[in-house]
């Protein structure tokens, strides 16, 4: 999923926005890119000019496959993946396709908040299930269908935005049994899975496709590329890849992005997207550590728990009302996002979003000392 689209040029100069959930600009491949596109000119085939064809250029879905077999180690089958034009596009098909307006959807609490505008257009009833440190609290899962049949769960399993927790393996199969005995689908927004910054998570649920139809993975360039490549994937069992295959949208139009998936289709075959994604992984984890010794520094009664990858620190001021907090932040030039905005419940009021992807390490460093600058002002 991606953020609202804001980018450094709309910022006032010297603004920090610790808020932003978009990677750096100066992290954006553009050499890398620029090379796969005078390649592709080069060979002067005009085939992902045309209409696509629905599933996605198939050699693209090959070398998808084959990089994420090696990334998840586990085996991806090409005739599985469908390709997306991003997170987001890829969970409003979901929902025009398996929803009704008044349907009743489960999701995390906390949860993305721009996912939770998604269903909100789509007329659903959310329901959120608590989670704590170990991610979604499965058996709050179980007790809530005694009294509702959800179309669908919304997760993030691994590296959660914006709480930064990750779903034991355990609570990953009681998960998908419980899909498989109620009937009810699981949509699990995996974009940040291929962000660990130490130990590997638990395999994707994305490993699960293969045999349990409940289980539709969604992913992304967005986090590991370009978000402005508008390019993603949904990794499926075959009846639901069937079910995407025939919408009467890829009927009018053909494939997403058939252009975007022949400049990606370059960076995979030789290499560039795992290189890139190696850089990522080591400059992320820098400003990680960066971000966690300022907290530390100016913020000793925070709580939070030290995130293992993504984007954000989910960090709770006990008795502090951060929605109200961030009335007066702006004039100290920097920002956040208050919890309450993740909360289908409203609630969350002490905790706030801060990602450490967007900024430099001395911009995080800057940023977190504006923000203590603040506090005597509440």
């Amino acid at each position: 999923m991606t953020e609202r689209s804001i980018t450094q040029f709309d910022l006032p100069t010297g603004f920090i926005d610790l808020g932003m959930g978009n990677p750096d600009l100066a992290l954006l491949p553009i050499d890398a890119l620029r090379q796969s596109a005078e390649a592709y000119f080069s060979a002067n085939d005009p085939r992902p000019l045309q209409y696509g064809i629905e599933q996605g250029n198939g050699y693209f879905r090959l070398a998808l496959a084959e990089f994420l077999t090696e990334a998840y180690g586990a085996s991806v089958e090409p005739d599985l993946l469908f390709v997306t034009s991003g997170a987001s596009a890829a969970l409003d098909l979901l929902c025009s396709l398996f929803t009704r307006p008044g349907e009743v959807i489960f999701v995390e609490e906390p949860s993305y908040f721009l996912a939770l505008r998604i269903f909100e257009d789509h007329g659903l009833r959310v329901v959120s299930i608590p989670m704590d440190d170990e991610g979604l609290i499965v058996d709050a899962l179980e007790g809530a269908l005694a009294e509702h049949s959800p179309k669908f769960i919304y997760t993030i399993p691994t590296f959660q935005n914006p709480s930064g927790r990750t779903l034991t393996q355990a609570r990953r199969e009681k998960l998908v049994a419980l899909a498989q005995q109620y009937g009810f689908l699981i949509i699990a927004d995996e974009v940040y899975h291929l962000l660990a910054y130490g130990q590997p998570p638990p395999p994707p649920l994305a490993a699960f496709v293969k045999d349990v139809k409940q289980v539709i993975s969604v992913n992304s360039f967005s986090k590991i590329l370009a978000p402005g490549l508008r390019l993603g994937w949904i990794q499926a069992h075959p009846a639901m890849i069937s079910k995407l295959v025939g919408c009467g949208m890829l009927d009018s139009g053909g494939g997403m992005n058939p252009f975007v998936s022949a400049l990606a289709l370059g960076l995979i075959e030789t290499g560039g997207l795992t290189e890139n994604i190696a850089g990522l992984r080591a400059e992320y984890s820098r400003r990680l550590g960066i971000m966690d010794a300022a907290l530390k520094t100016h913020f000793p009664e925070a709580v939070y728990t030290l995130p293992k990858g993504g984007f954000f620190f989910w960090v709770r001021l006990p008795g502090r009302d951060m929605k109200e907090m961030r009335r007066n932040v702006k004039k100290y030039d920097v920002d956040y996002r208050p919890g309450a905005l993740f909360s289908s419940r409203e609630e969350m009021q002490d905790f706030m979003r801060l990602s450490f992807c967007f900024y430099s390490s001395p911009e995080i460093e800057v940023g977190i000392e504006r923000l203590k600058k603040c506090l005597p002002s509440i």
